[in-house]
């Protein structure tokens, strides 16, 4: 569903970009009809630029104070901006309207399979550079397109159960480890509530807003008010979904974060207690898994050897 969308509102774009084009033509004396169409180009581009900025502005208001060994200077901040531009531009203007992941054998020692859960308004191809370094790495991985966009957090358990049966099944594994971005953070720790630890060896959540963000008031959905934060405070959803969990389901999360996202704020929400907290700074929403340095990290997580010998027991909500 995702994709259509997405393909719609390139058309859309493609559309726009011709008709401003037409118009700086014949209206503004625009002669060169590639100079037209850069111009129109430049246009959209800054709208995008634009809707970035804006996101960044918000989350910095109502943001958490940045730790003085991740403070940035004018360059660093520069190239957070520009790096999440990009990865925004080429997430949804390309990997997601053509959402494949890239395939693998399960190598014996390479880890266990993966399985890769997008965020809000997203699909796998979100996962697409991750994808490929598992890939590379012969781990054994599949992505669940969440569906409906804006349905209830819940509604998204099931989705992440049937795909994790059919992982399990296609690679012979009897676990698997979930990597989880944005809202399907949120997903893959409402599927450990309801179906339990026995298949999960870890689950990685990267820009996750555990005790939701305050940008998510201003977006549509069930899934959206689910991950809102009100008067300062995690949303109902997010309180019981906490007050659910214990110390060892805790202890199976890392939650990798970065100071400057520019969608989780204030971005101290991204620290879940229990779990292994990992930070980063420079980083922004989109661009966590393609960063280098945070994919360098998913990679060790998922191939380092299991500590965890027998899962803990948790209860059962079919």
């Amino acid at each position: 569903m995702i994709a259509r969308i997405l393909k719609w509102l390139m058309l859309l774009q493609v559309l726009a970009v011709l008709g401003f084009a037409y118009l700086a033509m014949h209206a503004w004396g625009v002669a060169s009809p590639a100079m037209a169409l850069l111009l129109a180009g430049a246009m959209l581009l800054a709208v995008r630029t634009l809707i970035v900025a804006r996101n960044f502005w918000q989350s910095r208001r109502l943001g958490s104070p940045v730790p003085e060994q991740y403070q940035l200077g004018a360059g660093g901040a520069a190239r957070l901006f520009f790096g999440e531009l990009r990865a925004t531009l080429r997430s949804s203007s390309w990997d997601m309207l053509r959402p494949r992941l890239h395939a693998a054998d399960n190598v014996a020692g390479q880890g266990l399979p993966v399985l890769l859960v997008h965020g809000y308004v997203c699909n796998r191809g979100y996962w697409t550079q991750l994808s490929r370094q598992l890939a590379r790495a012969g781990i054994a991985h599949d992505g669940v397109d969440l569906e409906p966009i804006g349905a209830d957090i819940e509604d998204f358990v099931p989705q992440v159960e049937q795909a994790i049966e059919a992982l399990c099944a296609r690679t012979g594994s009897d676990r698997v480890i979930i990597v989880a971005h944005s809202m399907g953070g949120l997903v893959a720790r409402a599927w450990l509530r309801r179906y339990g630890a026995a298949r999960v060896a870890r689950i990685l959540t990267i820009g996750t807003p555990h005790h939701g963000t305050a940008l998510a008031n201003l977006a549509a959905g069930t899934n959206a008010r689910q991950m809102s934060r009100i008067d300062d405070a995690p949303s109902g959803w997010l309180a019981q979904l906490a007050a659910s969990e214990t110390p060892a389901l805790r202890a199976l999360i890392t939650s990798m974060y970065s100071h400057h996202d520019n969608i989780v704020a204030p971005q101290a929400s991204a620290q879940l207690p229990g779990a292994r907290n990992l930070a980063f700074g420079g980083i922004g929403h989109v661009a966590l898994a393609s960063d280098a340095r945070v994919l360098r990290q998913l990679l060790a997580e998922i191939t380092i050897k299991n500590e965890v010998t027998e899962p803990p027991s948790a209860p059962h909500f079919a």
